[in-house]
């Protein structure tokens, strides 16, 4: 059995979970999600427990299992907390500005890179070199912080790009090093 698929996933107060056969919908203080779980996964919940069970241990039915559990706790977690990806920038004359809801870079190109965000994304702009995207789906939040460090990704020589808070970079020797 699934470890992570037979955990219970709690929800806090205030959070409402519904299931409509095998669309689940969850709405919280900071907005409303659903999904759509695969057909042989089943969903119920009692008493403030969500939990998730499958019919069998076929090889897709145990797959799916804890991948649902997962996902539906994210569902969760994101309209009562919400989910923020901190960014770095690190190279001179490299930085980041808020314009309205989008953001613009100076990332060394001949142009500044304007970002939009899509519909549940926020930015926030904490200095010209450190900034962070935040929003209630962990997917989306992850996919939009994914795009901007793609701008200008960062170099394993000098370091220089955008890279994710805490980050650690390879570098590698130059031509000189031996």
């Amino acid at each position: 059995m699934s470890r992570i698929g037979k955990a219970p996933i709690t929800v806090p107060s205030g959070v409402d979970v519904t299931v409509d056969g095998q669309n689940v919908t969850v709405k919280g203080p900071k907005g409303t999600l659903s999904h759509q779980v695969d057909e042989p996964i089943t969903v119920s919940v009692d008493d403030g427990v969500l939990s998730v069970q499958r019919p069998d241990d076929e090889r897709e039915s145990r797959a799916l299992h804890g991948l649902s559990r997962s996902l539906l706790n994210n569902l969760v977690q994101g309209v009562s907390q919400g989910y923020e990806r901190k960014l770095e920038i690190h190279g001179v004359g490299y930085r980041v500005q808020l314009r309205g809801s989008d953001l613009e870079f100076a990332l060394g190109f001949s142009h500044p890179v304007k970002i939009t965000p899509p519909d549940g994304i926020t930015f926030a702009v904490e200095s010209p070199t450190r900034f962070s995207v935040q929003g209630i789906d962990k997917q989306l939040v992850g996919q939009v912080a994914a795009n901007i460090r793609w701008l200008r990704r960062p170099d394993p020589y000098k370091g220089k790009g955008v890279r994710y808070a805490g980050e650690q970079i390879r570098r590698k020797v130059g031509k000189t090093g031996k």
